[in-house]
């Protein structure tokens, strides 16, 4: 994330431990708002820098399209600060809980060895099957009466849009409980939908791949340490994750 940037090696220690502290309720509020606004003042000044020293990096891009007025210093800002925050947060969590799924289910890391070529289409099945996110997620707020399913939502009420469940559909997907790498025309909505789709899907897709193929690849005999039963899940973030994923080869 650093790099699609151009965040300097020498700042991205300062930066490392924000996007955990901003997505985790466990620090608390004040910890959470602390590193968001060391995060927004960090973001802030490397576009204005970009403005003032172009380059074709992410930071550049914004800057130029914060120039020419495409977009506000609010959402240029916002949309670097959003990649940044869950690019570094969301894929590692979501490939640790990739590579627990693989290394508890060794008849499909046995066939991602033997079949490399269907890492991508299991990678999207991976991403319908596995639950993410803890809990339900946020909510949206109705901007103008509308009527779903037979129910009157009214303008300004809260809904909760779970693709947990989206995800487990039986009128989408037949046998969704089921984690099947044979799937194909996977509809998921793990990455949202419509105005709320992620930014980020296809970039999310290519690093879940280029590091589940590179352990496949380089560590033929990876295998957890211990008991699957003993990972400790994180309770408090907005990802879902193991806390630590101890393995061995």
């Amino acid at each position: 994330m650093c790099d699609l940037l151009g965040i300097p090696d020498e700042d991205r220690a300062e930066l490392a431990s924000g996007p955990d502290l901003i997505l985790s309720s466990g620090p608390g509020p004040e910890n959470s708002r602390a590193a968001k606004a060391q995060i927004h003042g960090y973001i802030t000044r490397l576009l204005d820098r970009r403005r003032a020293e172009p380059s074709d990096d992410l930071a550049g891009v914004l800057a130029e399209s914060l120039a020419e007025g495409h977009v506000t210093t609010d959402e240029a800002v916002s949309l670097a600060m959003a990649i940044l925050i869950s690019g570094a947060h969301a894929v590692r969590n979501n490939s640790a809980n990739m590579v627990y799924t693989l290394l508890t289910r060794p008849e499909l890391l046995a066939r991602l060895r033997a079949e490399p070529e269907l890492l991508p289409q299991a990678v999207d099945e991976l991403l319908r099957w596995i639950p993410h996110r803890n809990g339900v997620g946020l909510p949206r707020i109705a901007t103008e009466d509308v009527e779903v399913g037979g129910v009157l939502i009214r303008a300004g009420e809260a809904v909760y849009a779970s693709y947990l469940a989206a995800n487990r559909d039986p009128e989408a997907f037949d046998d969704p409980h089921t984690l099947d790498f044979d799937r194909e025309g996977i509809g998921h909505v793990s990455f949202g939908h419509g105005p709320h789709h992620c930014m980020g899907a296809m970039l999310t897709r290519m690093e879940s791949e280029v590091m589940l193929s590179t352990l496949l690849r380089r560590y033929p005999e990876l295998r957890l340490a211990g008991r699957p039963e003993d990972v400790v899940f994180q309770s408090k973030g907005l990802i879902r994750g193991p806390k630590e994923l101890l393995v061995t080869w």
